[in-house]
């Protein structure tokens, strides 16, 4: 396999590990205040998502995979509000272990990963049509 596909498949690789980062980080943002339905019921736990490194056999190049979505174990947030339909017998409701700074971090990272895969695909694929306009010419 040519250098500049290897280049495409590693950077297309990164955009859809990146692509299921952002779907993670938009669902945790969705259920930042998503309780429990009865009392003392746990509410939503954020998720995270983990990568791995996978070896394309092709090409010989290190691709980048979702190795799976799994749950943050940090402790939920607790408030005091008696009223909530999710209250203990305290009047403690749990919240979600999410914490919007963290998403807000997170996503801009994951959106910065995702513009350079595409820059480099965007790069590749110039190279590749000026590689071709320069065979033509000869």
């Amino acid at each position: 396999m040519d250098p500049l596909t290897s280049a495409s498949r590693i950077a297309g690789s990164g955009l859809e590990a990146q692509s299921t980062r952002m779907r993670i980080i938009a669902e945790n943002l969705a259920n930042a205040n998503a309780t429990g339905d009865t009392a003392g019921a746990d509410p939503y736990r954020r998720k995270t998502v983990t990568f791995e490194s996978l070896i394309d056999r092709a090409s010989g190049a290190s691709l980048v995979s979702v190795d799976g979505v799994g749950a943050d174990r940090a402790p939920f947030r607790t408030e005091y509000d008696p009223s909530h339909p999710a209250a203990d017998e305290n009047g403690m409701v749990k919240l979600p272990n999410v914490n919007m700074l963290v998403e807000m971090a997170d996503m801009r990272e994951a959106n910065r990963a995702y513009e350079a895969n595409l820059a480099v695909i965007r790069q590749t694929r110039s190279m590749v049509a000026q590689t071709i306009d320069l065979l033509r010419s000869q």
